[in-house]
């Protein structure tokens, strides 16, 4: 019989370094990367323009691509997820995928300040392309105040990070 592959999702504040983490564990794993931005960016160009708009195209990409997550992971093959797990209604997408292909998972959670990721953002947006959209600190802070650790209960297999300027720990 087959082993199912893994799930690997991230939750962390917006420029706490969740897409640099998913690439490696990508690179590491010989996973399948899926990365939301991305994926977003060439299904709805132009059309993701504010929260309820993100919410409503996230919400169509995630139906579309679960059955296929499902299938990935019951042939054994791993997947990263760069798609937010910041709340636990997006974490509960996460469970619903990896409980269907009954396969292992592993949620990695950077623990980061606000300060540290305002100041990330601010550098990330001076490599930003002109008429790119950058993320202000009124933005940061809209979107941060519905953020929520991972809590016990959900009973994720969580790899926590704490960062801080100097780097990154386990």
């Amino acid at each position: 019989m087959k082993q199912s592959g893994k799930l690997f999702f991230f939750c962390g504040k917006m420029a706490a370094g969740k897409s640099t983490l998913a690439r490696e564990i990508a690179r590491r794993e010989d996973a399948v990367l899926m990365v939301q931005d991305e994926l977003m960016l060439k299904l709805f160009p132009g059309e993701v323009v504010d929260i309820p708009s993100f919410v409503k195209y996230s919400s169509r990409l995630r139906d579309a691509l679960a059955a296929h997550i499902c299938s990935l992971l019951s042939k054994g093959i791993s997947v990263v997820l760069d798609f937010p797990g910041n709340t636990k209604t997006q974490r509960a997408w996460f469970r619903e995928l990896f409980e269907n292909a009954n396969a292992a998972h592993e949620l990695h959670y950077i623990d980061v300040t606000d300060e540290l990721c305002k100041l990330q953002l601010r550098e990330r947006s001076k490599e930003l392309a002109q008429g790119f959209a950058f993320t202000s600190d009124a933005e940061f802070d809209a979107l941060t105040k519905h953020f929520q650790v991972p809590s016990p209960d959900e009973n994720f297999n969580v790899i926590r990070y704490q960062r801080s300027r100097r780097g990154q720990s386990r």
